[in-house]
């Protein structure tokens, strides 16, 4: 039995009662909630899913439509980048199913999303039909607000499904597949946010910092944060990003508080003791994927 994994990112993070309606838009017969991230400075949050591919279609794609329902993106604040109400929805393979599958998949709800909800959608990563597409922060440059401006003039941001305009309060959707993605943050004892933009900038890959690794600096619950997605955590591992940001830290006089992982990440990509280790928040709940999902098919919620 195939089984896929799904990590939808809503542009909310501070009403719990219309993220809680969103995940249960999308709970259903043959679909496993593994885990719901919930940040109110991001204004965002982050819901793991897997399950069998028809049956996860069809839950994302509610799950979007109650979005659309519930966000209102005019009113929309928060240090996280987002072009809808529904920003980003990747598919990922985890047994079973290939990369090309995701594809598949992800073309399909990006179809399926215009023709229900009237909301654009662009397709990344594997699922691009651009290679500017291929990265997701080319897609949401602007944001909301850019994209609300160009979409109808710049043919440059035509979307992949649909018409050149954005649904009014929904916005845009960026759906695609891609392998494991692990989204990291570390906490700094700074307020200092320009200590924390120049970490990034060193840390990520685009500014030839470590292979594999996207960074920015905003500030969460009044600290810097490095909020960071790893791309490839067998060629640039999750200790290996936290050494570093830690010497940076250091260099500009301060310290890591603590680090996060939003949503799960793969056993292999964590070793034993990291938590302690890697300063992780809330680290009594298991991060690791695979323990989920063994616990969710177990029918323990």
């Amino acid at each position: 039995m195939a089984l896929i994994e799904s990590v939808p990112n809503f542009s909310e993070g501070r009403d719990r009662a219309k993220v809680d309606a969103i995940a249960d838009a999308m709970r259903a017969d043959g679909v496993y909630l593994l885990d719901r991230h919930v940040d109110a400075d991001h204004n965002r949050s982050v819901i793991t899913l897997a399950g069998t591919p028809d049956s996860l279609f069809e839950a994302v794609l509610r799950g979007i439509g109650k979005a659309a329902e519930l966000i209102d993106l005019t009113r929309h604040r928060g240090v996280h980048p987002r072009i809808g109400a529904t920003d980003v929805v990747p598919f990922v393979p985890i047994e079973g199913a290939t990369l090309e599958d995701c594809a598949r998949m992800a073309r399909q709800a990006g179809a399926e999303v215009w023709k229900r909800y009237r909301i654009p959608v662009y397709l990344y990563e594997s699922a691009a039909t651009r290679p500017e597409r291929v990265r997701l922060e080319n897609i949401r440059r602007g944001q909301f607000e850019g994209l609300r401006d160009e979409i109808a003039t710049n043919p440059d941001r035509l979307p992949d499904f649909g018409e050149p305009r954005v649904h009014p309060t929904a916005g845009a959707t960026v759906i695609g597949a891609r392998k494991f993605l692990v989204a990291f943050n570390i906490l700094l004892n700074t307020s200092d946010l320009e200590i924390t933009r120049k970490i990034a900038r060193t840390v990520r890959f685009s500014s030839g910092g470590l292979p594999f690794v996207k960074a920015m600096g905003v500030l969460v619950r009044g600290l810097a944060q490095v909020s960071m997605n790893l791309t490839d955590t067998d060629q640039t591992p999750i200790a290996r990003v936290f050494e570093v940001v830690s010497r940076e830290a250091a260099r500009h006089g301060v310290a890591v508080a603590s680090s996060e992982i939003v949503g799960l990440i793969p056993k292999k990509a964590l070793p034993d003791a990291a938590a302690s280790l890697l300063k992780l928040e809330n680290s009594a709940a298991s991060p690791v994927l695979e323990d989920r999902l063994a616990t969710a098919k177990a029918g323990i919620r």
